[in-house]
C-alpha cells in the first residue's frame, strides 16, 4: 500500500469508532475519520462470529487487496476501519471489492 499504513492499536480503532462516521452495505461496514496526515490508515476487523481463523484471515486479505488495488482512487488523510459482516463469508474477491468501492463512494472519499 503506497499511500496507506495499517491501523494497529486498539486506541486508534476506538477513536475512529467514537468520532468517525459509519456507513454500511450488506457485506461491510466502513467507519471514516479525518486525520491530520497526508496518508490513509486502514484497519480491518473480522469478528469470530464470521468463522474460524482461516475464514477470518481470508476475508481480511480480500479486503486489504481490494483496497490496495484501488487505493489511488481514495482521497488521502483519513483513518478507515472496515468491519466485515457475516454475510461476506461466502463472497468472492469481486463482490468484496465492489462493496468496498460502494462504501468509499457513499463516504465521498472515492474519486
Amino acid at each position: 500500500m503506497v499511500f496507506s499504513e495499517s491501523l494497529k492499536k486498539n486506541r486508534d480503532f476506538q477513536t475512529v469508532y467514537k468520532k468517525g462516521i459509519s456507513l454500511a452495505n450488506s457485506y461491510l461496514v466502513m467507519y471514516v475519520l479525518k486525520n491530520e496526515t497526508q496518508r490513509n490508515r486502514l484497519g480491518i476487523s473480522v469478528s469470530k462470529k464470521v468463522g474460524n481463523s482461516v475464514v477470518r484471515h481470508h476475508l481480511t486479505r480480500l479486503v486489504r487487496e481490494s483496497y490496495r488495488l484501488s487505493e489511488e482512487h481514495f482521497q488521502r488523510g483519513y483513518d478507515i476501519v472496515v468491519i466485515v459482516r457475516t454475510s461476506a463469508k461466502e463472497k468472492n474477491y469481486h463482490e468484496i471489492e465492489s462493496a468496498l468501492i460502494h462504501l468509499g463512494k457513499l463516504h465521498k472519499i472515492y474519486i
